[in-house]
């Protein structure tokens, strides 16, 4: 199993597929890395060498914000707009949907469980 940005990545995937493990990488990214390299894309993590490995990390560290950094950068943008006031920090604060959503109907997902009101009896 290869550690690759302090991620256990899974051997018997794709590389493509395998670097979307890590928290930061999506396709595009994947994709670019590989190509960067220049891996065949059925190329699995098993059959990586060494070299391979290392220059993937490498690049990884040098161009990209992955896992502990990326989680650290989005946390302190969201306390940022929390501490201004600003619209946005106070729908983050209230636990409300940010980007304009409706939440008459829907909106559970950010909300929780429905809360029962009293005093609907017959």
């Amino acid at each position: 199993m290869a550690r690759i940005a302090g991620v256990n990545i899974p051997t018997n995937k794709r590389v493509v597929v395998a670097l979307q493990y890590i928290h930061g990488i999506g396709p595009a990214k994947a994709n670019a890395i590989v190509e960067k390299i220049g891996l065949p894309s059925e190329r699995r993590v098993s059959q990586l060498t060494d070299q391979e490995v290392l220059q993937i990390r490498e690049i990884i560290d040098r161009d990209h914000m992955v896992e502990g950094d990326l989680r650290r950068e989005v946390s302190m943008n969201i306390k940022r707009l929390m501490d201004l006031g600003c619209y946005r920090g106070l729908r983050h604060r209230r636990g409300l949907p940010v980007r304009g959503q409706r939440t008459h109907t829907n909106a559970r997902t950010r909300k929780g469980p429905s809360k029962a009101i009293a005093g609907k009896k017959k």
